[in-house]
């Protein structure tokens, strides 16, 4: 069954489109109005702006540089915007929305750039600062309702075989209703490399151990980010907090305890007996004043293991939120 022609088997160069026909893709910048700026990140400025052809509505427009060759815009760029207008049609109470993606030409900086302007709606805080605000612990029902808003959007993106790969308060943004929505997420993967070697990095402290190590990971790197964000709502202080990749897996491995070799992921650079034996803490000890549920709930989310790990779809369905329905 080899009879077709040799053309089906030799390699096409990868389609790209012309700088020339983003005129043609994208809308132009100057419809918005850009007021301040909100945030820098790994990925990014985030402008607050006005639509100018909407009644004056704020928005928030994240800036993206994406890297040119002589033939154009990657065909990889487009597909993943294409991606990102699809999952705005289902409308994800969890997900923040994208209104519109818009070019702002090629870069003043770089020659082989073209700068992207990605417009979501806008939300007034993140999680960092309503936990900051917060005038006490919050209840129980409060912190179980946001864990669950989180999880949701967490699954909706990974049944799209979306990995957000930075979920942290900062990337949870809260409507003035108290529910959670995840933002900063799509094109992270086409910016240019050289952006997540700059000194703005994504923090340590929700970054997994497969991360940490230089393993391959996959979906379970947000259920353990998530854990840790999960654990945050409870205490309102980060759960672990290292100064570096290393004294972040120490950090992991007090909590945890010190995986067994057989355990250990192969092909890493740094050994397991490179760490002292800890032993597992009891998480409850960790976290007083926790639902015994949400113990066991955040217990399953940091599992060394990522095939251990549960799945966003398992937090979902587990006790803590079933056995007693969010009211």
């Amino acid at each position: 069954m080899s009879g077709s022609s040799d053309s089906s088997t030799s390699k096409s160069p990868t389609p790209r489109a012309s700088v020339n026909d983003v005129s043609v893709l994208f809308q132009t910048a100057r419809k918005y109005e850009e007021l301040n700026v909100i945030g820098t990140g790994a990925y990014g400025t985030v402008y607050k702006a006005r639509d100018l052809h909407n009644g004056g509505q704020i928005v928030a427009m994240k800036k993206v540089k994406v890297a040119l060759t002589e033939d154009g815009i990657p065909l990889s760029t487009l597909r993943e915007i294409a991606l990102l207008r699809q999952l705005e049609a289902y409308r994800h109470p969890n997900i923040v929305r994208l209104l519109d993606v818009c070019h702002g030409g090629q870069s003043m900086e770089r020659e082989h750039q073209l700068v992207l302007f990605l417009v979501f709606e806008h939300v007034e805080q993140d999680l960092d600062s309503y936990l900051k605000r917060a005038p006490g612990p919050l209840s129980e029902n409060r912190i179980k309702s946001m864990s669950y808003d989180i999880l949701s959007g967490v699954d909706f993106l990974h049944s799209h075989r979306i990995v957000h790969r930075d979920l942290k308060p900062h990337n949870l943004l809260v409507t003035s209703t108290g529910r959670v929505k995840l933002a900063d997420f799509g094109l992270a993967k086409t910016y240019d490399t050289e952006m997540k070697l700059t000194s703005v990095v994504v923090t340590l402290w929700y970054r997994p151990p497969e991360v940490l190590l230089g393993a391959s990971y996959n979906t379970a790197v947000d259920v353990w980010s998530c854990g840790c964000v999960l654990a945050q709502l409870h205490t309102r202080t980060p759960l672990l907090q290292g100064s570096c990749d290393t004294e972040q897996l120490h950090c992991i491995f007090r909590l945890i305890g010190r995986p067994s070799r057989h355990e250990w992921p192969d092909n890493v650079s740094i050994l397991a007996d490179s760490f002292p034996e800890y032993l597992p803490q009891d998480l409850a000890d960790v976290l007083p004043r926790t639902h015994p549920h949400a113990v066991d709930l955040i217990k399953g989310m940091l599992v060394f293991d990522p095939a251990k790990r549960l799945t966003a779809l398992d937090c979902l369905e587990h006790p803590y939120f079933t056995d007693e329905p969010l009211t």
